[in-house]
């Protein structure tokens, strides 16, 4: 099911004017995820209509799961494609690899851009370039600034 499943949401989502960001499927809770995005946020408005609609779809499809939450990717996003290391240039991310460079897996930095099939990095260490296909895991790291409230 989770092929049919990501293939009805990579068709849907974005069919609706939302960029898929992530999705999962929690066999033993029943719980699906459906993370959504747009340029310039999603909101409540935004999560019911998507959930909403998959919910009906889901019904017609014969689509089994117990509980349907549609959310934003939050400030910690996860980034999957070439498009998001792209399109988030400029932040800070936290990386974690399917095989080590140097001692470590796990790696934070600056995000540069993407170059052919690696994203570059500024790291503690200097400039990095990674495969893409080596990167497990990406996510944000958030940026929260505090305003006086004198």
């Amino acid at each position: 099911m989770p092929v049919k499943l990501g293939e009805i949401l990579e068709r849907t989502v974005p069919a609706m004017g939302y960029e898929l960001v992530d999705w999962d499927m929690s066999a033993r809770s029943g719980l699906m995820r459906v993370f959504i995005d747009k340029p310039k946020g999603v909101d409540v408005e935004d999560c019911a209509r998507v959930s909403t609609h998959l919910t009906h779809l889901f019904a017609v499809e014969g689509v089994d799961f117990d509980r349907l939450e549609v959310s934003s990717p939050g400030l910690d996003r996860s980034l999957k494609k070439a498009a998001d290391f792209t399109r988030f240039a400029g932040e800070e991310v936290r990386l974690t690899l399917r095989e080590s460079i140097g001692n470590s897996k796990r790696m934070k930095g600056v995000l540069r851009g993407v170059e052919g099939e690696a994203i570059v990095v500024d790291t503690q260490t200097g400039t990095m370039s990674i495969p893409l296909a080596n990167i497990d895991k990406a996510r944000l790291v958030p940026r929260i600034e505090w305003r006086n409230s004198k």
